[in-house]
This record gives C-alpha cells, sequence and structure tokens, in this order.
C-alpha cells in the first residue's frame, strides 16, 4: 500500500473513532437510586476506596466537589495528593443527568466532548454516604462526607459491588489526612 492510500486509511479509522466517541450514547445497565436529590448530593466527598486508574494513581487525600453550573450541569472538581510527584492534581470537568434528575445516572466529562457513566447506585437518606459505579468493572467509588466511613456503611457496599460483579479486593482504600 503506498503511502497516501495508508494516510487515507489511517485519517478514515481517526475520524470513525472520533465520531464513535461523539456519538455514543454513555448508558447505565446498573440499577440506579431513584428519587435523586441533587441539591443534597451537591458540595464535598471524601473518597474512601476506588478501583485504581491512571488519573488517580498514587493519589492521596482524594476529595470531589459537586456545584451547580449556570446550564444546570454539575460543575466537577476532583484533586488529590500526588504521593510520588509530591504535588496536588486537579481535574475539572462536568456531569449531566442521562435521563433525569430523578435518577442517579450520569454521565461526566473531563476531555470536551468524552463522557463516561458515573452512576450513583447506593445512597443514604441523609446523603452522607454514597457508592459509585462506572460504566463497567473498571470504576466503583466509595464516598464520604467525612474523611472516614462507618465500618457497617464499608460493609454494606462492599456487598453490594461484589454482588454486581466488582473484584473489591482490587479495591484502593484512600489515604485521607
Amino acid at each position: 500500500m503506498d503511502k497516501k492510500k495508508s494516510l487515507l486509511l489511517l485519517t478514515a479509522v481517526a475520524a470513525g473513532t472520533t465520531l464513535y466517541n461523539l456519538l455514543k450514547p454513555v448508558k447505565s445497565n446498573v440499577a440506579v437510586v431513584q428519587g435523586f436529590q441533587k441539591e443534597k448530593f451537591l458540595g464535598e466527598w471524601f473518597e474512601i476506596a476506588r478501583m485504581d486508574f491512571r488519573w488517580e494513581k498514587n493519589l492521596k487525600n482524594v476529595s470531589a466537589s459537586y456545584a451547580l453550573n449556570n446550564d444546570g450541569s454539575i460543575r466537577v472538581n476532583n484533586q488529590g495528593f500526588d504521593m510520588i510527584k509530591e504535588r496536588y492534581k486537579q481535574s475539572i470537568g462536568k456531569a449531566k443527568f442521562v435521563r433525569n434528575e430523578e435518577e442517579g445516572a450520569l454521565k461526566v466529562s473531563f476531555f470536551g466532548p468524552f463522557y463516561s457513566g458515573y452512576n450513583v447506585v447506593m445512597i443514604d437518606d441523609d446523603y452522607r454516604y454514597a457508592l459509585v459505579f462506572g460504566e463497567n468493572l473498571d470504576y466503583m467509588w466509595m464516598l464520604s462526607r467525612d474523611r472516614i466511613m462507618p465500618e457497617d456503611i464499608k460493609e454494606k457496599y462492599l456487598a453490594y459491588a461484589k454482588r454486581s460483579g466488582y473484584t473489591t479486593d482490587k479495591l484502593v482504600w484512600t489515604i485521607q489526612e
């Protein structure tokens, strides 16, 4: 194949991949919280545990702050301290509801038009503790309004995650100082 055809093929593949990512719907295949109350969810949350992934690798003191944007979307401010590089990391994004605001199924973007699933699957009545699943089994977070979570809540969330197919022994328990 000559260079011109190779370049054309690569361009077509790149364009197709970009279009797919732009147009693909973020689907929630898990049961999410019904009667979700956006206003009660807003504010600061501390990460208690996570399925580790590239952006959060080596982070401690991880928190997420949620605030309402003027357009009705939710501003997401994730931050933590990188223990290896010895500096803070921050990522600002936005979340939108997948279907309606009464369901805990959201999609979150930190990179322009690319969204990932963010599903609030368990939350207590006072919105103090939350269990969040991503769009696949590689993403999960246990969140608390405080830097600690009571053991009975942890056990309840771990049991639910296991029943949902998560390998909970791969969880990273976030250092919160």
